[in-house]
């Protein structure tokens, strides 16, 4: 794992917020509006990257190591928009995560090191996604990084970082073992819990178009136009202007 802190622990983690996704820009598409929130509430937010996103592009002469230092300088300046302190990355190879003991273990580390009371990473149930306005329609098939991402986090914070039986030679190290209260997923199919974002929408979208890397002047037109749409729908259903949708489990 990269950009490493000694052994230290950083707090009680009551306002803490360590979210964990698969590719650079998946954080800011996910619950950008929710940590921008936060972040002006005054919670540490901590972002965490597990692959290097080497595979973020159609062209078969992209220099990928010139990619990643990209998608690096990115995913730092997306964090900075959204109000995140610090930024991880655990450098897994874009297309080819599992879950491993080893990614377990750096996802582990980086929870007892970090103490979160809020872990967000995605939902590893999601396969199929609808089109919204067309729930008969597929819209789009889960990138299966996602799936083992999601797979991965919960399996290394439930049972894994709260317990001293895991991962062992990381308490050798100094650091203590640390129950996550809550994760919360998205994107997700089935939420039950909506955060109210209203006044962050344009935040999240700031925060996205940081990516330049991996955005076209028509991707990007479609997220500023599919961002706010979404967000009003989501929001409708607690009544107020705009929501992230949550499935949010109670770990501990």
């Amino acid at each position: 794992m990269s950009d490493e802190p000694d052994g230290s622990t950083e707090g009680d983690g009551s306002d803490v917020v360590l979210a964990i996704y698969t590719h650079p820009d998946d954080c800011e598409i996910s619950s950008g509006a929710t940590l921008a929130k936060w972040a002006s509430e005054g919670k540490r937010i901590v972002v965490a990257v597990v692959t290097d996103g080497r595979r973020g592009s159609q062209n078969p002469d992209e220099d990928v190591d010139e990619l990643v230092r990209i998608r690096r300088e990115e995913t730092r300046a997306g964090a900075k928009v959204m109000g995140a302190s610090d930024v991880r990355f655990l450098d897994y190879r874009d297309g080819e995560l599992e879950n491993t003991y080893e990614v377990r273990a750096d996802i582990a580390r980086l929870i007892r090191e970090v103490r979160p009371r809020v872990l967000m990473t995605a939902d590893p149930s999601i396969w199929f996604f609808s089109d919204p306005n067309d729930p008969t329609q597929g819209a789009y098939f889960n990138h299966r990084d996602h799936r083992m991402t999601g797979e991965a986090v919960l399996d290394a914070a439930a049972p894994g970082a709260g317990n001293p039986h895991f991962f062992p030679e990381q308490l050798a190290g100094g650091l203590e073992p640390w129950d996550v209260p809550e994760a919360w997923l998205a994107p997700t199919t089935e939420p039950n819990h909506t955060e109210d974002v209203s006044g962050f929408v344009q935040t999240k979208i700031a925060a996205l178009r940081e990516h330049k890397s991996q955005l076209t002047d028509e991707q990007l037109r479609m997220f500023e136009e599919w961002i706010p749409s979404w967000a009003t729908l989501q929001g409708e259903q607690i009544g107020v202007e705009a929501g992230e949708g949550f499935r949010v489990l109670r770990l501990g």
